[in-house]
């Protein structure tokens, strides 16, 4: 089935935009892959991923535009995700293969089309603002330039960090602090996770980041969802950490990891998606027990790395635990936002 062309304003007359299809995912990819490397220096897609997004689960929150020229080459890709209330995601990748004029014409099209989508979005949701939640690589001054035109600011940098994993530390890594227990979230006789410490996860989650950059309110239903796009997820990868009160055991941390896909040597490895710990927790190495926690899985697994975001100027100081555990920088990212009120025009020149 063929799919719908889309209107795009301010889209050169030469170039077509549609809604992209399963067939598209490869070429996506390749767009995705070759921004990267003019971006950044090297490029790492999951094409599962990219599937997944297009066409699979994660297409359900996300509305989506492929631009393509006239011989039915992918020129860029549109992604307007429905985060969360109040909180829309946009990506915006253009082929570094267009001329910078033309290039940028192009994405502040897309821009504006993703403005449009947002106010959607709000509408739908009954809310008057909702933030516009954008990136860039550090190094990527032509992807930052399009976001500052189109109103976004550059609001936070952050490290990608890797670790590398030896077989050993399957065993020999040291155990939690005493009153210190982390543990698998339960699961049923199926494989599915018990309710409860879901929940429990997602709580102890929510109150470990009301302190940080730019915190922000996920529903269990949206948290859930969003983690279980990706295809890399599993229901073994959830941990729960707890701390023995006088009340009894609290939960007082979690961590949720995913499964990455081999790298050059065909070695898969693991992803820290979310490391969190209580306010009434710190200071008692629950991080740092979750963490080990971690690798200690990804050793017992085979796997040879742990990848990880974190702020670069966290608050709790977690870059520095980070570097001290054995985690190194490879590049660097950043956040670019713009808050955007339903209730005032588009500004000129978007749709």
């Amino acid at each position: 089935m063929s799919e719908p062309d889309v209107t795009i304003d301010g889209l050169p007359d030469h170039l077509r935009a549609r809604v992209p299809a399963a067939e598209d995912a490869p070429a996506v990819a390749t767009l995705v892959a070759d921004h990267q490397r003019a971006a950044k220096g090297s490029a790492s897609v999951d094409p599962d991923g990219v599937l997944a997004q297009l066409v699979g689960i994660g297409s359900w929150t996300r509305r989506q535009v492929l631009v393509h020229d006239a011989s039915g080459g992918l020129v860029a890709w549109l992604s307007v995700h429905d985060r969360a209330a109040g909180r829309t995601l946009v990506e915006v990748t253009v082929t570094p293969d267009l001329p910078d004029a033309g290039a940028e014409r192009v994405a502040l099209a897309l821009f504006g089309a993703a403005e449009r989508h947002a106010r959607d979005i709000a509408a739908v949701r009954g809310l008057r603002t909702t933030l516009l939640d954008s990136g860039a690589y550090a190094d990527d001054g032509r992807q930052q330039r399009w976001l500052s035109t189109a109103g976004f600011e550059h609001t936070r940098t952050w490290l990608q960090m890797t670790r590398r994993v030896a077989p050993d530390e399957a065993t020999s890594l040291p155990g939690p602090r005493e009153g210190v227990t982390v543990r698998p979230v339960d699961r049923h006789e199926d494989g599915l996770p018990v309710a409860r410490d879901l929940q429990a996860v997602h709580r102890v989650l929510e109150e470990s980041f009301q302190d940080h950059f730019s915190s922000y309110r996920e529903s269990f239903p949206e948290f859930v969802m969003r983690l279980r796009e990706d295809p890399g997820h599993r229901w073994d990868h959830w941990w729960l950490a707890t701390v023995e009160t006088d009340a009894g055991p609290l939960p007082a941390g979690a961590v949720v990891s995913t499964v990455l896909r081999p790298d050059a040597d065909g070695v898969e490895g693991s992803y820290v998606d979310y490391i969190g710990v209580h306010r009434r927790a710190r200071g008692r190495g629950v991080a740092k027990a979750l963490l080990n926690t971690v690798i200690a899985d990804a050793a017992r697994r085979g796997r040879n790395r742990v990848g990880l975001e974190v702020d670069a100027d966290s608050p709790t100081g977690a870059d520095g635990l980070y570097t001290a555990m054995g985690w190194v920088t490879d590049y660097r990212t950043q956040s670019w936002h713009r808050d955007l009120d339903t209730a005032t025009r588009p500004r000129r020149g978007t749709p």
